[in-house]
């Protein structure tokens, strides 16, 4: 934990994912922990198995003081961009909590504009166990998502890759076609309207 958050009581960790996937929102949280109630082994969302990200998605929205999950739309993210949609997310998530946090750490090296301080901290899912932790509650609402849109989109594989652009994707993308969860402004969905 760097220092300069070592005795704040109500720091709230925001982190987002779905900056990378052709579809789909981008998702985020923000985390309020507390101290008096810690969670055992919260790291980076993306070292955690599956199953063990399950659990502590519950865990965190049991113990935690306050959490929130936001989003922004893929009609959003293809307005603004893809960083202004998760700034938006993310200032979504913090206004979402149910207690007004004190200050805010974001993961990576940008923060959306707050009412309150905000610093973000690079690596910060690692470093910072409310990062962590809405590392995991964004994660694990997303995939469950992908899983929905797998099931009402058939063929994509989107429960397999959760809308990332991998080579079996693209292929997928260019046999199917795109459908309304697709980002328009990412290139390879951009491509294959201006070519259809």
């Amino acid at each position: 934990m760097p220092p300069e958050f070592a005795n704040e009581r109500l720091l709230a960790g925001v982190d987002e994912v779905g900056r990378g996937p052709l579809c789909g929102a981008a998702v985020t949280a923000a985390v309020i922990l507390d101290p008096d109630n810690p969670i055992e082994g919260l790291k980076d969302s993306k070292k955690l198995s599956e199953k063990r990200r399950d659990a502590l998605f519950d865990e965190i929205r049991e113990k935690a003081l306050a959490w929130s999950i936001a989003r922004a739309e893929v009609s959003e993210i293809d307005q603004l961009n893809i960083l202004h949609a998760t700034m938006l997310a993310m200032q979504r998530a913090v206004a979402g909590l149910s207690l007004t946090p004190a200050r805010v750490a974001i993961d990576g090296n940008r923060c959306p504009k707050l009412p309150m301080p905000a610093l973000a901290v690079v690596k910060g899912d690692s470093r910072v166990p409310a990062i962590a932790a809405a590392s995991i509650l964004a994660k694990v609402s997303r995939d469950r998502e992908m899983l929905e849109l797998d099931a009402q989109y058939p063929g994509y594989g989107l429960a397999g890759h959760k809308g990332y652009p991998t080579a079996a994707h693209l292929e997928a993308l260019e046999r199917l076609g795109v459908t309304p969860i697709y980002r328009r402004s990412f290139g390879p969905v951009r491509r294959l309207l201006e070519n259809a």
